[in-house]
Parts: structure tokens; sequence; C-alpha cells
């Protein structure tokens, strides 16, 4: 395991939505490339930790788009005008409808950019020479993605999968025997030491939820 992969950690907005920062710790005179995991409400403290660091974001990866995941793409696209964006295409058309993305009954409901790439369960993407792959995993949304590198031995699950507990699916278009398969044949098919990274609440291991997860 070669522990290269640097993980920042932003538990933004009042909902606390884990946003991730992720780039390799090796030394460089160039700015370092990064990516951003999903973009939360009030994103500034992500925002100047990637300047302060010197970082030079590649692109947002989400894992989903429901608003609180999506609500800081417009500042991240002020702060990086050509910054591309990535969703399953199973939710590009959530990223522009606030009745998708949950957010019609706030008194601004959120349309965010459009995204520019698609991923698909399988992909392959690289950062820095770390190669992660895309596994869907739908049930809470329909293109509900985790990101997991095997080297580092880390996922990145969106709302998938909590430390004790897994994602709502009581949204119009959730799916609770999706999400169960997808957790089982996607997270819980991953060694046990992998290190779970959600997007609410403390990180976990795939073993201890296997152990204590009630839902499971």
């Amino acid at each position: 395991m070669s522990k290269r992969l640097s993980i920042r950690t932003f538990a933004l907005g009042e909902w606390m939505t884990n946003c991730y920062v992720l780039f390799c710790a090796e030394p460089r005179p160039e700015a370092t490339p990064c990516w951003i995991i999903d973009a939360g409400f009030s994103p500034g403290p992500m925002i100047a930790f990637i300047r302060e660091q010197k970082l030079a974001p590649s692109r947002v990866v989400m894992t989903h788009a429901h608003l609180d995941h999506i609500a800081g793409l417009h500042a991240l696209r002020a702060a990086w005008p050509e910054l591309p964006i990535l969703i399953h295409d199973a939710e590009r058309e959530f990223l522009t409808d606030p009745e998708l993305n949950l957010s019609i009954a706030l008194d601004e409901p959120i349309t965010a950019p459009p995204a520019t790439g698609s991923l698909r369960h399988g992909d392959r993407l690289q950062l820095d020479g770390l190669s992660f792959e895309v596994r869907h995993t739908p049930g809470h949304s329909p293109g509900g993605v985790s990101l997991y590198q095997p080297d580092e031995g880390v996922v990145f699950v969106g709302d998938a999968l909590f430390s004790g507990s897994v994602g709502r699916t009581d949204f119009p278009t959730s799916n609770r025997d999706e999400l169960r398969r997808a957790i089982e044949s996607q997270l819980l098919s991953l060694p046990d030491a992998t290190r779970v990274y959600p997007g609410h609440g403390p990180a976990t291991t795939i073993g201890r939820e296997r152990q204590i997860n009630p839902y499971l």
C-alpha cells in the first residue's frame, strides 16, 4: 500500500456534507493536480485550502446530485471557470432540475452548472498516476457512484453507506432494493481493511460495517 494519496475532508454547510480534496503528496515545483469530490453549501474553506496549498483542480467528481452535494458548484466554477464536472449519466438532469435534486422547496432552488463529462460503471480515472475505479452504487439516487482506489485501500461512497447506517431511500428517485444490492455487490465485496469515506459523518471501514451495521 503506497500511501501516496492525501485526503482532506471538508464538512460543508448546515448538513455537514463531506466533500473531499484528493492529491498526491509528492514535492514538486509546479502546481499539484487535485480532484474535488462533491461540492456542498458554503465551499469557501475548501477553495481557500486548494489555493493555499497551490493545488490545481483537474475535475469535480460527483458521487450524486442531491442539493447538499451540488450547491457549491457555482462557487467552484467562479474560482476555476474551466473546471470539468463529471457525473453518472442517470443524474445529469438532476444538476439543473430543482425537483430532481430535491431543492425545489428552498427559497432559492438550486440550478447547478451542467456536467461536462460522464461517469460509467467500470471507468478508470487517473489522478497523478493513481487509478480510481468507478463503481455504480444506485439506490439512494439512481446515478450514485463510489470511487475505489485499491493501492491506497480507500473508497469514496457518497450517501450509499455511512458509519452504522445506509443512505435514505424514501426520496422519489430512491430504491431500497437497488441500494442493498449495490452495497452487497460493489462495497461489501471490497477488502475489510478498505477505508470508507462517506458523504456525511465519520470515516469507517468495510470490515467494521460488515460486522456492526444494523442495516446490512
